[in-house]
């Protein structure tokens, strides 16, 4: 992730800064014992480890869950992959495209005489394995406030997207329908998609009910069309989909944006702009909310990335600090545990023994930008 995207004049990425943060860095090479003797020594002490390498490959490295979960049976561990860790297509490769076209999204994706497109991201996954692997986490918590043990969690990177496809998989076994790519409208509800309006700028208009529906054309000045007249039932809209959307984009093309949603907003029919990230910086709504977290850096001077979510009343939570350089933590942290003991030992202070210990860390170290470990090293803590 360091290399991946946009880069910064420091060498390292956007995603990284901003998907890091918070995050204290040091780097392992695995593949060498001394790593993988350091890893286990860190587990010891973790309540979570994360990693999201492709299955067979921590086993291989005789850092199996067995393993580690031996070391520590609190430990709980999320394992992220393309695919999962069973099943005939465990140890194929998987990013977050792979994602979205395995798990369904991307087919439904565009317009039906058009390709399959990115839904908008083709991080949508990552983001999603990573958010279920959250509440995996959590959950594994709670079931071992009352076991004393921890377990693992396995996740495909295609599940998180095939869960949220709403009736997808019931109406395809319940009726054979398989729901084919509707551009910028909404299975079951109509009209209900982007609008566009005189400025050359789109609305978005979601009329999810009938009585919604009313409200929108009295807006529009045709109330007759709903209640008893021709459009007044989801049903009736549905099969004239095309007319309905048609007209309102006929109404919505009579105003600039602002107006769109004025009006919309007087009639309480739920509406939005289609921003760009240009707008998104600009609206006060967003400004108001602190949705966009401006952190001072010393290699940038500052940056701009989305802000906490979610927002809690008691313990809001900030960010701290962007991605940290790799390594920053080696010295205060994992060459210390390196010369400890076991827990409970006082980890040397300088001198020589810390000393040996960074040097036998690996000169050309694979990073583990995936772990993140809530482990005591030195009386600190890594933050999640």
């Amino acid at each position: 992730m360091r290399k991946f995207g946009t880069l910064t004049e420091g060498g390292e990425s956007l995603p990284w800064l901003s998907e890091c943060r918070n995050k204290k860095s040091a780097t392992l090479d695995l593949r060498k014992p001394e790593g993988a003797a350091l890893l286990k020594r860190m587990v010891q002490d973790a309540d979570v480890l994360v990693e999201n390498f492709q299955p067979g490959t921590m086993e291989a490295w005789g850092l199996g869950w067995e393993v580690l979960h031996a070391l520590n049976p609190r430990l709980i561990m999320v394992r992220i992959s393309g695919f999962g860790q069973t099943g005939p297509y465990r140890g194929r490769p998987g990013f977050g495209r792979i994602g979205n076209a395995f798990g369904g999204l991307a087919f439904l994706a565009g317009y039906p005489d058009r390709p399959p497109v990115t839904p908008g991201s083709a991080t949508i996954p990552d983001y999603l394995a990573g958010l279920y692997g959250a509440l995996g986490t959590l959950l594994a918590m709670q079931a071992r406030a009352k076991t004393g043990r921890g377990q693992f969690i396995d996740i495909g990177l295609y599940e998180p997207v095939f869960r949220i496809l709403d009736e997808l998989a019931p109406a395809f076994q319940r009726t054979g329908h398989i729901r084919q790519r509707m551009g910028p409208g909404t299975v079951n509800v109509v009209p209900h998609s982007h609008y566009p309006t005189k400025d050359g700028r789109w609305i978005a208009i979601a009329c999810t009910s009938d009585k919604i529906f009313s409200r929108l054309a009295e807006a529009m000045g045709v109330p007759e069309f709903a209640g008893d007249g021709k459009w007044g039932t989801i049903r009736q809209r549905e099969a004239a989909r095309a007319e309905v959307d048609a007209f309102v984009a006929d109404w919505t093309k009579t105003m600039t944006r602002d107006e769109a949603l004025a009006i919309c907003e007087r009639f309480q029919v739920p509406c939005g702009p289609v921003y760009a990230i240009d707008e998104i910086f600009e609206d006060p709504h967003y400004k108001s909310r602190g949705n966009i977290a401006w952190v001072p850096d010393a290699r940038l001077g500052e940056l701009a990335v989305p802000n906490v979510v979610p927002r809690l009343s008691e313990t809001p939570g900030a960010v701290r600090w962007l991605g940290a350089h790799p390594g920053c933590a080696q010295r205060r942290g994992v060459s210390r545990l390196a010369g400890a003991r076991r827990r409970g030992d006082r980890p040397p202070q300088g001198g020589e023994g810390d000393l040996s210990a960074r040097r036998a860390l690996p000169r050309r170290a694979r990073e583990l930008t995936c772990v993140r470990m809530r482990a005591k090293l030195a009386g600190r803590r890594f933050r999640a």
